[in-house]
């Protein structure tokens, strides 16, 4: 039995539905805090399990019998530690056979503060003795939609990543990762997940006034300044420091990795440059 927690968001539901295409619904369960959402799961077939990170007794229940688990990181910074270790503790109870984790690219050397909470989790997980995989994912391209439809209409994209390379992948990479992870017979315990191809700032700005049919330049700036755009652009925090953060972290190589692991998973090349910003402008 596979069990996908965070089965009702945007990564979670990619997952279970690429584990439908390879495995049989019954084995699968949807573990997510309001199982309504995820009824169209529930007439496929698909086990649905209520399981709120903060509630121990619900995990308990959804890991019932459970022999692998995704545990997909929680969406709410500065808590995320101790919620992953309720699922790692109950994932331990249930004596999985292996627990795997979306984690972020070459956590433990990630100059990304967002890399923190994940470095935390990796070493509960190694601590709780169960055998694990650490998915390392890098930067999802939809983390640039927004900044890709602002730049195709006013002709300017910022940013603070100056000339970092970002090697960035669709969420449906990363989900199509996880996938194969889950249903591998024995897997690595570290993989370092990035795109197949990298690019910068200016370079995504460029592409998305050949595709918008005009000219579009990226402005450089400090992080300060750009988190302060973001924050006056209606940005709820932390995330505008977060986000400049990564900007900052992506100047300095912190989104960058050739190594094409995510690639050699999946068994094809993952989403191109032109193809993500052809997905932001028609979202």
């Amino acid at each position: 039995m596979i069990v996908v927690t965070g089965a009702s968001g945007a990564l979670g539901r990619l997952v279970v539905e690429g584990l439908l295409e390879i495995v049989p619904a019954a084995r699968i369960v949807a573990a997510v805090r309001e199982p309504a959402k995820v009824a169209h799961l529930a007439a496929r077939g698909v086990q649905v399990r209520r399981a709120d990170y903060g509630d121990r007794a619900s995990l308990d229940a959804a890991l019932e019998g459970a022999e692998r688990v995704l545990l997909v990181s929680a969406n709410v910074v500065g808590q995320r530690t101790a919620l992953h270790r309720n699922v790692i503790d109950a994932a331990r109870r249930a004596g999985v056979q292996r627990l795997a984790y979306t984690s972020i690219l070459h956590a433990d050397r990630s100059p990304l503060r967002l890399a923190g909470e994940h470095v935390a989790t990796e070493e509960a997980i190694r601590a709780s003795g169960l055998p694990y995989t650490l998915l390392r994912n890098g930067w999802y391209v939809e983390n640039f939609n927004g900044r890709i439809a602002a730049a195709a209409q006013r002709g300017e994209m910022v940013g603070s990543a100056g000339e970092g390379r970002i090697a960035a992948a669709a969420r449906a990479d990363y989900a199509a990762a996880a996938v194969a992870v889950l249903t591998l017979a024995a897997p690595k315990e570290v993989y370092e997940l990035a795109g197949s191809t990298s690019f910068t700032l200016a370079e995504l700005a460029a592409e998305a006034g050949r595709q918008a049919g005009r000219d579009v330049v990226y402005q450089d700036v400090p992080p300060a300044d750009f988190a302060g755009l973001l924050a006056g652009a209606g940005v709820p925090p932390p995330w505008p420091e977060l986000l400049a953060d990564a900007d900052a972290g992506a100047a300095r190589g912190g989104l960058y990795d050739d190594g094409k692991a995510l690639e050699a998973l999946i068994g094809r090349p993952t989403r191109s440059l032109a193809g993500a910003v052809q997905a932001a402008l028609a979202a």
